[in-house]
């Protein structure tokens, strides 16, 4: 079996290193996004709502079997999230954080769903005991939760922690017989990053509205914020990886879509330094000098494809992934 070593390289504070849970920033994130949604949907229907809520349906009905004063039915839960997000947090974090990433976006969605679900079915309602049945939101909420449980996943795969980076980095570099190399760097963009939440925020704004009954589908505010979310988050982060195969670059944080060049179908690599002024801005960039992944000004790896303008994305240790994609190259020439 041939040895595996690894050359990686990675940018900025992008380390790969572990991952022990979200950060104190994120952390109170997670625990108040959720709860300001789970108080603001009861509140922000409060006109249109029966003193008491229907919070309880029976498994062998559909009729409610029990009910809550509209302030608790708003605190309440969102009390149980703060509680429950919190312990994830505390517990995951000694384990790694692996967990925390799909018992965090599994949770909110869930009970986020059935707080609209259960706006829904009090609406316009005179009496808590003529609510409709939540049912089939719920349903769908537990389906939802599961996909946001596994996206969750999908985006915090454990990847090898990176190797030291030797002093001597050349644009070439020698592959001992027996062994396979690969190099991996990733980088991201705060300001898209963030850009991209606050998008899909508002279509999640939106979209609760209309589970909750409270305005109709606004299909005209939805769709462009949703689509605007998913096109930015996909730009907001991108991970290069160079191996026997050759290179692939893949976006966003699940790694969704990836680009893949053979190293025979690769002409020569290089490191260059690029800025968003030279490329035409940032993101995903066409310009007179090809394709640039701009993400942050500086070294980027750049491709001269045998077919073809040249492709750039901006990762750090380029020169040494540079280096290696060289050396696959060559040997894979004829």
């Amino acid at each position: 079996m041939k040895g595996v070593k690894d050359a990686k390289g990675v940018a900025g504070a992008q380390k790969r290193g572990g991952r022990g849970g979200p950060g104190p920033w994120s952390a109170a994130i997670w625990v108040a996004g959720p709860s300001a949604a789970l108080v603001a949907l009861p509140w922000a229907a409060s006109g249109r709502l029966p003193e008491r809520l229907a919070t309880h349906w029976s498994g062998g009905s559909a009729g409610p079997d029990g009910s809550m004063p509209l302030w608790a039915a708003a605190l309440f839960p969102a009390l149980v999230w703060a509680a429950l997000a919190l312990l994830t947090v505390t517990l995951a974090r000694p384990r790694g954080g692996a967990a925390v990433y799909v018992a965090l976006p599994a949770g909110a969605v869930f009970l986020v769903g059935a707080q609209a679900g259960i706006v829904r079915a009090n609406l316009d309602r005179a009496d808590w005991h003529q609510a409709g049945s939540a049912n089939l939101v719920l349903a769908v909420t537990v389906a939802v939760a599961a996909v946001a449980g596994l996206a969750g996943r999908l985006a915090t795969r454990r990847r090898p922690a990176p190797a030291a980076r030797p002093a001597d980095a050349v644009p070439g570099m020698e592959i001992p017989a027996g062994e396979t190399l690969v190099w991996l760097s990733r980088t991201a963009n705060p300001w898209l990053l963030g850009l991209a939440a606050l998008t899909g925020a508002g279509a999640l704004a939106a979209a609760l509205a209309a589970v909750a009954g409270l305005t109709a589908p606004p299909w005209a505010l939805l769709a462009p914020l949703a689509i605007a979310s998913i096109t930015v988050l996909a730009c907001s982060s991108v991970r290069a990886r160079v191996s026997e195969r050759g290179l692939e670059v893949a976006f966003g944080p699940l790694g969704l879509p990836v680009r893949r060049w053979r190293a025979e179908d690769i002409e020569s690599a290089r490191a260059e330094h690029r800025t968003p002024a030279q490329v035409g801005g940032w993101g995903y960039r066409l310009s007179g000098k090809g394709t640039t992944v701009m993400l942050r000004a500086g070294e980027c790896l750049v491709i001269h494809p045998r077919r073809g303008a040249d492709f750039a994305v901006s990762v750090g240790d380029a020169e040494r992934g540079a280096a290696l994609l060289n050396s696959l190259i060559a040997r894979s020439a004829p």
